[in-house]
């Protein structure tokens, strides 16, 4: 399954309460809901190139399938942890640096659209992203 291209969120499921769970304030959680995420995926083989582009920042990433790397969330949250791939998805777990506690990210394409789930201390979230 390719996840090549470049996908704009279209919408979003839960979300607002996965990041009350992640402790984001609401000021930057309702800023965080239309922050028109842009994300340009590049595979190739176990390396991935990743461009995060929002309302708040632009990020570029180059990730290697099952090695660890550091990322911060755009509220300043710092995470460790990895991508790797199972079939026809995409799994990342990313443990938070101040506290422990860890969020799980899984990336599929369903009906050509690019569905990153996320969990966090329970709660599970979704964005839907379409190709731009």
């Amino acid at each position: 399954m390719s996840f090549n291209g470049t996908w704009k969120v279209d919408r979003n499921d839960n979300y607002e309460k996965f990041m009350e769970q992640l402790g984001i304030n609401m000021v930057k959680r309702k800023l965080a809901a239309h922050d028109n995420l842009k994300i340009t995926i590049e595979q190739t083989g176990d390396k991935i190139k990743i461009k995060e582009s929002s309302n708040f920042r632009t990020l570029d990433l180059d990730i290697t399938f099952g090695v660890p790397f550091e990322y911060s969330l755009a509220d300043g949250t710092e995470l460790s942890g990895s991508w790797f791939s199972e079939g026809d998805t995409m799994m990342g777990t990313f443990t938070r640096k101040d506290n422990g506690k860890v969020l799980t990210t899984t990336r599929t394409i369903v009906d050509g659209e690019l569905v990153q789930s996320y969990n966090y201390d329970g709660v599970d979230a979704k964005r839907i992203f379409k190709r731009s």
